[in-house]
């Protein structure tokens, strides 16, 4: 268990993450001849200056919080799942599919049809890394990549061909498929939030219990910190490889599930994979992995995405945020040099 010192330090390193990738953005626009008080504050209004802005900031965070959980997953089972955005992908095409297929199913019957063969296609397409990396070693990182690209011109192919006559983008699904209410829409004066975020409150909730409360959930931690020393104790660690990176895979695809069914309400022609695989592995590192950290580090994230539209207003572009997000993603991932610095100048058990 950790001690006091130790828990102060793992909630600082993203504190301070955070901060210098602020600091760091504030320094860029002054240099590009900016003013980043005038920057800020207008993210800050773009963000919570309207009930619909702070209904686009949940938003935007939902599909994050799912995937930074299908990252954390993967990663206390020692995986680095880079294929979130091809398991997202695969879920929004699948929910897609199923809404188009059926429109007229009760709503009660299609929406929860749709979410489950969403999460299964996100599961089965990780399952793919997951299988090669138990059977044969393969590298999970190499794999996921190249399923990225796979899936990515699948769902462009099928979009033009197979679910239109050669157009960008499919018909709106029927609102008996929309995971969109009125009651949302008008809590949030319109905005697109939808039933998407209960969805990854749940989340969020079940994945704590499941690795933490559960035998199959220890397992995979135990897999993640010393697969040799798990298989002597007879745990199996290609079950648990494949396990984990489904896991991981179902609920990237419930991300896709939210953006197919919840943001965009149809699919479209799409130039790389979506960016909310890439931003949610962002999110569960800057989260530290744990639910309520991802939850917190999806709503940091859904500002500055959401806020960072209006910083144009004060002529600065929107690239500006870009570089805040990836100034943020840096020092996290240098978070061994925080915590050497923090070492260094935190007083000596026995100092006075």
């Amino acid at each position: 268990m950790m001690n006091n010192s130790s828990r102060i330090k793992a909630l600082a390193v993203p504190v301070v993450s955070v901060l210098a990738g602020l600091i760091l953005g504030a320094v860029i626009m002054v240099v590009s001849g900016y003013s980043p008080v005038e920057g800020y504050q207008a993210m800050l209004r773009g963000a919570f200056g309207r009930t619909y802005n702070i209904g686009e900031v949940f938003r935007s965070a939902t599909p994050l919080i799912l995937t930074g959980l299908g990252f954390s997953v993967a990663s206390t089972a020692g995986f680095f799942n880079i294929g979130l955005a091809g398991q997202a992908l695969a879920g929004w095409i699948s929910a897609i599919w199923l809404a188009l297929t059926f429109p007229d199913l009760p709503k009660i019957i299609l929406v929860p049809l749709c979410i489950v063969i969403g999460a299964l296609a996100g599961a089965l397409w990780a399952g793919i890394a997951g299988f090669f990396k138990a059977q044969f070693g393969t590298s999970e990182v190499i794999v996921t990549i190249m399923l990225n690209y796979t899936i990515l011109y699948i769902s462009n192919h099928l979009v033009r061909y197979v679910l239109t006559d050669n157009k960008d983008a499919t018909p709106k699904i029927s609102e008996n498929a929309s995971l969109r209410t009125e009651f949302l829409r008008n809590l949030s004066g319109g905005s697109r939030l939808n039933m998407g975020l209960f969805l990854a409150l749940i989340m969020i909730v079940v994945i704590w219990i499941f690795m933490k409360k559960t035998t199959v959930g220890f397992e995979m931690r135990a897999v993640g910190m010393n697969p040799f020393a798990s298989e002597y104790a007879g745990m199996s660690a290609k079950k648990n490889i494949v396990l984990a990176m489904m896991i991981s895979g179902a609920l990237a695809g419930l991300g896709g599930v939210v953006e197919g069914l919840g943001t965009f309400e149809n699919l479209y022609i799409l130039d790389a994979a979506p960016a909310i695989g890439f931003d949610g592995m962002a999110v569960s590192l800057l989260g530290g992995g744990n639910p309520i950290g991802i939850l917190l580090s999806a709503i940091l994230f859904g500002t500055l995405k959401t806020g960072g539209l209006k910083m144009s207003s004060v002529d600065i572009p929107n690239e500006i945020v870009d570089v805040v997000v990836a100034s943020i993603i840096f020092f996290i991932g240098i978070s061994f040099a925080i915590r050497y610095i923090m070492d260094k100048f935190s007083p000596k058990k026995g100092e006075v």
